[in-house]
């Protein structure tokens, strides 16, 4: 806060200054470049999926927006959407997800090295819970895409 001096006349005597009501706006530009220089780094960061190894096949599969994908990992962990499902939940969560839908749709996303007794368990599920549909979703081979390109 500045002040500002005046002269003392004699008229003016008991008045010594006034404060100036103006505010730096400096600090709070710099404040605000740093905030915006950390969110441009960090939010790249924060969009990481979860990381599975999909089985090729000659044609590329791709879900519709109105399914629910589930993805299960090679540690045989099932992710709806954000968070990890328990097998055992799994049941109840897809009730909870479709109670009063009229399309009950699921896209598994599988990693390949997923043992085949655990994902017959999961569809085996998956199925008790009502779901009318399950797709499976794959990458496109990758030896195909090179030799038609040719």
């Amino acid at each position: 806060m500045a002040l500002k001096t005046q002269s003392l006349s004699p008229s003016k005597r008991g008045r010594i200054g006034t404060s100036l009501s103006e505010i730096n706006v400096t600090p709070f530009i710099d404040v605000m470049l740093v905030l915006l220089v950390i969110f441009m780094v960090t939010a790249p960061l924060m969009q990481s999926g979860i990381g599975v190894n999909l089985p090729q096949a000659e044609t590329e599969s791709a879900p519709a927006e109105e399914g629910l994908t589930i993805t299960i990992t090679k540690d045989r962990f099932i992710h709806m959407g954000d968070s990890v499902i328990n097998i055992n939940l799994l049941e109840r969560k897809l009730k909870e997800h479709f109670a009063g839908k009229p399309k009950k749709i699921v896209f598994i996303r599988g990693d390949e090295d997923i043992p085949y007794g655990f994902f017959i368990d999961t569809l085996d599920i998956i199925k008790k819970a009502g779901v009318d549909t399950v797709g499976l979703l794959t990458e496109l081979e990758e030896l195909n895409r090179r030799t038609r390109k040719r």
